[in-house]
């Protein structure tokens, strides 16, 4: 394993679903119980400085050339459980969407589109022999979508300020049957209350991409390095999937004014954040 640089990467947010063992066909099952068991394995950090590592070069390498061996590892009630990295699926699906998020000038500086095309020429090939491919892991920048918070409750906050020298950590971690149950519920609530609107939208992408995984998974929202960009003090204090979770119960009893407050609550503690990402 390359040498863990301390150097932090801002500021990315993941969503990760861990599935059992058992839901993984041999060979595969067999490698990720022996990758389980090995004393050290690499961290977020290490995933994304690899990632970003593959920009430095001219041309850029936009998505890697072989798919990556690697998993994020927790035990649940005994079950060990893994989150594969799928770096290579990702690079390709985050190829597509940055067109979205910048103008094309800006977008042919940053990957000439030689290189787009030839990604995405490569992409479609492997696709057609893996129709069903989908990531164990969604990456947002800057923020933690709100419909993340849907999935997750209060009680389920982990919050830590870490060891000497290491950043705190605030994530949230839920069985895969709890998730899907508040998805479903949040929707109901969202729908009954208006005709449309862009929180519904996002819970029934999310919930279509949890269906995909074994019923005995676990459902992780981790800050990951967004932690670098908040406010002193504010982490400890942030709880926003209690938030959402009040507006949504608000909703369902339709006290307008209570989701009102409920919402207004979560603008203003990630408003930092939303000045933060302007400025850069």
């Amino acid at each position: 394993m390359p040498k863990v640089s301390s150097v932090i990467v801002p500021y990315a947010t993941y969503l990760r679903v861990y599935e059992p063992l058992a839901a993984f066909r041999e060979p595969e099952r067999g490698h990720w119980a022996r990758y389980a068991r090995r004393p050290v394995r690499p961290s977020y950090q290490d995933e994304l400085r690899r990632s970003l590592a593959d920009l430095a070069p001219t041309p850029p390498v936009p998505v890697p050339v072989h798919e990556s061996d690697d998993a994020f590892v927790l035990e649940a009630d005994g079950v060990v459980c893994v989150c594969p990295w799928r770096t290579r699926l990702r690079g390709w699906q985050a190829l597509g969407e940055l067109a979205e998020d910048f103008p094309l000038p800006v977008l042919d500086a940053l990957l000439p589109p030689v290189v787009r095309h030839r990604v995405t020429q490569d992409y479609e090939r492997w696709l057609a022999g893996h129709p069903d491919a989908r990531p164990w892991i969604r990456t947002a920048t800057w923020q933690v979508p709100i419909n993340w918070f849907v999935l997750f409750g209060d009680d389920e906050r982990e919050y830590g300020r870490g060891a000497a020298g290491e950043a705190p950590f605030l994530r949230y971690r839920t069985p895969m049957v709890q998730a899907r149950r508040r998805v479903a519920r949040g929707l109901r609530a969202l729908r009954d209350a208006m005709d449309e609107s862009p929180l519904a939208g996002g819970l029934v992408d999310v919930g279509r991409w949890l269906e995909e995984f074994h019923p005995r998974s676990q459902v992780e929202l981790d800050y990951g390095g967004l932690v670098h960009a908040l406010p002193a003090g504010s982490l400890e204090d942030d709880h926003s999937a209690a938030d959402v979770a009040e507006g949504i119960a608000a909703l369902r009893r339709g006290d307008e004014e209570g989701a009102g407050a409920a919402y207004g609550r979560l603008v203003e503690r990630w408003r930092s954040v939303r000045d933060l990402r302007s400025a850069n």
